[in-house]
C-alpha cells in the first residue's frame, strides 16, 4: 500500500520517501508522515518530531481510534478509500497547520464512541487492574498500593499507564470519577 501511496503522490508532484520498517529515518526532514496505526507505535514520531502526523485508519474500533487521538500527535485521519482530491486536500490543509478528519470517521467517533459507557469499559480489565483501581479509590500511593498486592511500584505504574490508556484519562482523580460512575450505572 505504502508504494502505491508513494507512486501516487509523485505521479501528483509531491516529493515522497517510502519508510518501513528496515529503512533509515536519520536526517530525513518530514513535513508529513502519513502512517498507519502499527507504524504508529513503532517510535517514529520520536525520530520526526516537528512532522505532521497523517493516520490512515485501517479499520480501527472508534474508541481505539479515539484513544489514538488523544494519547499521540495526529494531524488528520483518513480512510484507505479516500478518494484522490480528497486526500490531496487533506495533505494540504496538514501542511498549513490545520486538522483533517474524514466524514467517515467523524460520524464513528460521534455515534459510536460513546456508546462505551463505563461500566462496558470496566468489564475489559483484569482482575489485578480491578485491584489497582480499588486502590486508587482508596486513596492510596503507588508506593502504598504496590506493598499491599505484594508488587513493585514499576509494576503499579504499568499496570496504571494500562488502566489510563483503557478508560482514555491521565489522572488518578478523573480514575476515581469513571470507578465511582461505572458503580452507580444500573446493570445492563
Amino acid at each position: 500500500m505504502s508504494e502505491a501511496i508513494h507512486q501516487l503522490l509523485a505521479r501528483s508532484g509531491y516529493d515522497t520517501v517510502v519508510v518501513n520498517g528496515k529503512s533509515p529515518t536519520k536526517g530525513l526532514a518530514s513535513d508529513v508522515l502519513l502512517i498507519d496505526s502499527t507504524t504508529l507505535r513503532q517510535n517514529l514520531l520520536a525520530r520526526h518530531p516537528d512532522a505532521k502526523v497523517l493516520l490512515i485508519d485501517t479499520g480501527m474500533e472508534p474508541d481505539k481510534l479515539c484513544a489514538t487521538l488523544l494519547s499521540y500527535r495526529i494531524h488528520g485521519v483518513l480512510s484507505p478509500d479516500t478518494e484522490l482530491h480528497l486526500f490531496k486536500k487533506a495533505l494540504t490543509a496538514i501542511s498549513e497547520g490545520q486538522l483533517w478528519i474524514d466524514n467517515r470517521t467523524v460520524k464513528a467517533l460521534l455515534h459510536d464512541a460513546g456508546n462505551i459507557s463505563p461500566k462496558e469499559k470496566i468489564r475489559h480489565i483484569s482482575s489485578r487492574e480491578q485491584e489497582i483501581i480499588d486502590c486508587i479509590c482508596q486513596g492510596l500511593s503507588n508506593k502504598e498500593i504496590a506493598k499491599t498486592l505484594s508488587l513493585s511500584e514499576h509494576t503499579v505504574k504499568a499496570h496504571l499507564s494500562t488502566i489510563f490508556k483503557k478508560f482514555n484519562i491521565t489522572s488518578r482523580s478523573k480514575l476515581v470519577s469513571v470507578a465511582m460512575s461505572s458503580r452507580r450505572e444500573p446493570p445492563a
